[in-house]
């Protein structure tokens, strides 16, 4: 098999090969080392890369047992993560030579399965709102979205089928839009965090772009330490609530449109569709997901920031003192906000599978200068809950626009089955 066809499979779909031998992680490696040959000084989705590192890997792999579900295949892992004797850099030239001494836990996992770390994708500093080098490959005068970048360009464009991200406000949820690929974004604390770069330690959740839902469920059986089981086919279509959420009026013409496309085709679908207006409970969320993330922020870069002045933006520095401008009393009141909102947030699953929402403002804006809103994220990542987000079609600029699926917390299997049923709706989908 050519090393163009090897690039469009997805996960799930070289597992049988590679586990039965019919395919080489030699073989896999190298297709995707010519892709990131051929695309990366365009798109820019690499950190760092080892390919001695990459090629020694993949040859232990095809020389001894297969270790488990992800033998050989190739997984980019976001540079807030860090993989041992590799840099860590968080997308900041103060932590540019950065040496990790042992693999995050996430990592550690993943090579247990038998996964092929290939390199590190670029991040946004700190994992905030100043943007790397990477372009969305979909348009390349498009910003990819943040902070995430690189991991979700590098599995639009084929370099990996997949990588791992991180959220804390949009993170993983917008490039995933933007870029036209899946980004599921795990209940917060069903996976350990340990050896990622913190930013705000009650917000802060683990997740990964893949280019299908079968794809992610994999992923998530190995990061939570369970065993792989294919998504069950739904006995009858789902109970979906679609919910324009209390920002709709920072959604444009293409995302109003996009939602109310999905709902027609799930409802098409079969699925009992009903219209969902968030109670008085979620009012004035976002504003505690800013002022909590603030806060958190200060604790864990204020430090860095005051050590290095000018070599951090101006928009990190102005997030911590935005952070330490917020009082214990002001916190711990967002906090408790938000508690009550987590529990009205489970009774509204009690009548429905999930919630549909949208996954972003529009389309990619256009430039590199900045990452898009992260408006439409924050309150789902504020629940704690398990997100994913969907590609559905494109706009008017002919750049992808998706939705995404909000389950209840801890309930991430049932999540997939819903969005793998779902995603098999839209045909249009990019």
């Amino acid at each position: 098999m050519s090393g163009q066809a090897l690039i469009h499979d997805g996960v799930t779909a070289l597992i049988p090969r590679l586990q039965s031998r019919a395919l080489s992680a030699a073989a896999v490696a190298e297709a995707c080392l010519a892709r990131i040959d051929a695309r990366e000084a365009a798109v820019g989705a690499w950190q760092f890369l080892d390919r001695v590192a990459v090629r020694r890997a993949a040859a232990e792999l095809d020389s001894g047992p297969v270790r488990g579900v992800l033998h050989g295949i190739p997984i980019g892992i976001k540079d807030i993560i860090d993989v041992a004797g590799w840099p860590t850099g968080c997308g900041s030239s103060v932590y540019a030579d950065r040496i990790a001494q042992r693999d995050a836990a996430c990592v550690a996992r993943l090579r247990a399965a038998g996964a092929l770390i290939i390199g590190k994708t670029v991040t946004t500093e700190f994992s905030y709102f100043r943007p790397g080098k990477t372009a969305n490959p979909q348009n390349l005068a498009h910003t990819p979205g943040g902070s995430s970048s690189g991991s979700a360009a590098a599995v639009a464009d084929r370099m990996v089928p997949a990588a791992l991200g991180a959220q804390t406000a949009g993170s993983l949820t917008r490039p995933a839009a933007y870029c036209g690929v899946i980004g599921f974004k795990a209940t917060r604390d069903t996976i350990p965090l340990e050896g990622i770069e913190p930013l705000a330690h009650s917000l802060d959740s683990l997740g990964w772009l893949v280019r299908d839902v079968e794809d992610a469920e994999v992923l998530r059986a190995v990061l939570t330490g369970e065993t792989y089981r294919p998504l069950a086919l739904l006995p009858q279509a789902p109970r979906l609530a679609i919910c324009e959420t209390n920002e709709w009026s920072h959604a444009d013409d293409d995302a109003r449109r996009i939602l109310q496309h999905a709902a027609d085709r799930l409802r098409a679908g079969g699925a009992q569709v009903t219209t969902l207006t968030l109670p008085d409970e979620f009012s004035g969320l976002v504003e505690c997901h800013v002022r909590i993330m603030a806060y958190e922020a200060a604790r864990a870069l204020g430090a860095v920031v005051d050590a290095h002045g000018d070599a951090i933006s101006a928009q990190l520095r102005a997030l911590v003192e935005s952070g330490r401008a917020v009082s214990d009393t002001d916190y711990a009141s967002a906090q408790h906000r938000t508690a009550v909102a987590m529990r009205k947030l489970e009774s509204i699953f009690e009548t429905c599978d999930a919630i549909v929402a949208p996954s972003a403002p529009g389309e990619a804006p256009a430039g590199l200068s900045a990452t898009g809103d992260p408006v439409f994220s924050r309150v789902w990542t504020l629940l704690q809950g398990p997100s994913i987000a969907l590609p559905v079609r494109r706009g008017s600029r002919g750049l992808p626009l998706g939705i995404q699926l909000i389950g209840r917390r801890n309930g991430d299997r049932a999540l997939a089955e819903v969005a793998k049923w779902a995603a098999g709706q839209f045909n249009e989908a990019v």
